[in-house]
């Protein structure tokens, strides 16, 4: 009853006529985002960052949210009609949606995939709605070391689960705990890897490093592949509404994609490219009609994006609980909490609830708006993806140049932004994840004060990591994490070899 009075009240708040049109505002913007590839939300929340600082934390967090989802709806667009993912998580959705409109079946599947991610993602906010009280009472048993295991589970299941290879997904978490700890100890006042410059004293700013590596190196990865020919856009023909085939084989769909992307996507692995693999594969092995596989199976698109967009919810529910992010745009959020001197985590249901609540009551409302806007206006969407590449790129760049040289009006920050953005694009080059960076740079400096504080309280004693069981159970996890992936890989190499 109490969670239901405090939604109640979060709705109070988000349909006002101010947060409805900053929810308005996010949605839109976000569905711009997830149209053109190479951008993210991430990305677009940490240019906006310096320019929200003007307005009530909750409207600007009701713009972030409504670009997070709005850039899950908007990823299938493309997917679809030019075969290129606006977002990592639509690349499956490209498996079958661009096959369905190369069939004439385009406008069905951009239906499957806007209702499917409107039902999914209000089904997993009413799981954020139900699940986050809980959480936050269960965290309240959690002691430093306990919150120091978490983070070094969180630190492990990224770096293993995102890229290709453990090793590149660790050395990218270590580049990013080394930017985080730049700057001044606050407990020992001893400068760190500052190497005498005072402009590094304050440490990095997050921002820099998310336009860096996003904006900065993906323009220049895109840069170094563009060529003039243009994308084959496959016009939308016939009617936007399904079928009653379509309706009985995408319903089944939906619901399973948004039962295991939640879970998945609140997991400290986080993330929604795992669960649109899984549950396309779920799909393909209960499907009555296994043959349309690979040729347009409307099940191929209505699962993997109910999957994004309930991970997307699930995201939410570490973030607001723990403190903890399992994206980078998670990671963008919780430096953007910061920066309003806002602490994601147990006490924040207490001391900002109605924010939270408001945040939350906005997910429902941006999840209505989305699928106004994502049904009737493609067409608009789609004029979108003629945009001259060339200008795309440099207009993004010019922006990401101007928003971080108004954030300290610093030159040394736009030399940083480009030797970062340089390094971003080399990472790319040789597939080295990016949001492990984000990720460890932000909760590098939590984990540290944790640590300390977990050796304070115990005089100094290491035992205390495996004398607690929830930071013992945790801290297994992680080096199950850790190790499941090489074992697997050396077995399989071993198997490959005795067949040869």
């Amino acid at each position: 009853m109490d969670t239901l009075n405090a939604l109640l009240g979060g709705f109070g708040s988000a349909l006002s006529p101010m947060n409805l049109l900053w929810a308005l505002l996010g949605v839109t913007l976000g569905t711009f985002i997830g149209v053109l590839p190479g951008l993210g939300p991430a990305l677009t929340i940490a240019l906006l960052l310096p320019i929200t600082f003007q307005v009530d934390p909750a409207a600007a967090f009701i713009v972030f949210g409504g670009i997070y989802f709005g850039s899950q709806f908007g990823g299938s667009t493309t997917s679809i009609l030019i075969n290129t993912p606006g977002e990592s998580a639509s690349i499956v959705t490209a498996l079958e949606g661009n096959r369905m409109a190369r069939n004439g079946r385009g406008a069905p599947a951009l239906a499957t995939a806007a209702i499917g991610s409107f039902v999914a993602g209000t089904i997993g906010v009413v799981c954020l709605s139900l699940l986050a009280p809980v959480v936050v009472k269960l965290a309240l048993a959690f002691a430093p070391a306990d919150y120091f295991a978490l983070m070094v589970l969180s630190f492990v299941t990224v770096a293993a689960v995102l890229g290709n290879s453990v090793i590149r997904g660790l050395t990218s978490l270590s580049l990013g705990l080394l930017l985080g700890l730049v700057g001044v100890d606050l407990q020992s006042g001893q400068a760190r890897f500052t190497f005498g410059a005072l402009d590094l004293l304050d440490g990095i700013d997050v921002i820099i490093v998310v336009v860096g590596l996003f904006a900065v190196g993906e323009m220049q990865r895109l840069a170094t592949r563009y060529r003039s020919s243009t994308e084959e856009i496959i016009p939308v023909k016939g009617s936007m509404w399904m079928t009653a085939q379509d309706w009985a084989r995408s319903w089944k769909a939906w619901i399973r994609g948004a039962l295991i992307g939640f879970p998945i996507g609140a997991m400290p692995a986080g993330g929604a490219e795992i669960p649109t693999f899984l549950s396309y594969f779920v799909e393909k092995k209960l499907s009555k009609h296994p043959e349309e596989f690979g040729h347009g199976a409307i099940e191929g698109v209505a699962g993997p994006e109910a999957a994004n967009n309930a991970a997307g919810a699930g995201v939410f529910v570490p973030l607001l609980t723990l403190g903890i992010p399992t994206s980078a745009t998670a990671a963008v959020m919780l430096s953007a909490f910061q920066s309003y001197g806002i602490n994601p985590g147990p006490q924040l249901l207490t001391s900002h609830a109605d924010l939270v609540w408001t945040l939350i009551a906005s997910l429902y409302i941006g999840n209505v708006m989305l699928l106004i806007l994502n049904l009737p206006l493609v067409g608009l969407w789609v004029q979108i993806l003629r945009i001259p590449t060339p200008y795309l790129y440099g207009g993004i760049l010019l922006f990401a140049t101007v928003g971080t040289y108004g954030i300290s009006r610093s030159v040394f920050d736009l030399v940083m932004l480009y030797a970062i953005g340089l390094a971003g694009f080399f990472m790319r080059r040789y597939d080295f994840p990016s949001s492990p960076v984000i990720i460890g740079m932000i909760l590098g400096p939590l984990a540290e004060q944790q640590f300390r504080r977990a050796m304070t309280m115990s005089q100094g004693d290491l035992s205390v990591f495996v004398t607690r069981p929830i930071s013992a159970s945790l801290l297994a996890l992680a080096f199950i994490a850790l190790t499941a992936p090489i074992v697997l890989s050396f077995l399989r190499s071993r198997r490959e070899t005795a067949a040869a």
